[in-house]
């Protein structure tokens, strides 16, 4: 399987999925951190993906989104985008809409 069919699955077979330096416990970068503290938050059940585990994990889901930074969230197999967007998205609402929309809980 290669690596993009590897993050393929990933990203279809679970409902949010953030591609991460480090784990959702122990972050290994702030912006990482950051996305996490919003999940968290919102208590959205989600997988965390290291990608400092794999370095063709790491710059294959850079291929895979078209997005040259990580963290990369993904809802519903939907790529989101990185810190600053899900931070931005989190302020305004939008982020618990798309949530809402998309059928997953939150809380």
């Amino acid at each position: 399987m290669s690596i993009q069919d590897w993050i393929k699955n990933e990203v279809e077979s679970n409902d949010v999925v953030l591609f991460m330096k480090g784990t959702p416990n122990f972050p290994q970068c702030g912006f990482s951190g950051q996305v996490v503290q919003i999940l968290d938050y919102l208590g959205v059940p989600y997988k965390g993906i290291n990608v400092l585990e794999d370095a063709d994990l790491r710059q294959g889901i850079k291929d895979y989104a078209s997005w040259p930074t990580i963290p990369q969230l993904y809802i519903k197999g939907e790529f989101v985008g990185g810190c600053d967007i899900v931070r931005e998205m989190f302020q305004n609402q939008e982020l618990q809409t798309v949530f809402a929309e998309k059928g997953v809980t939150t809380g």
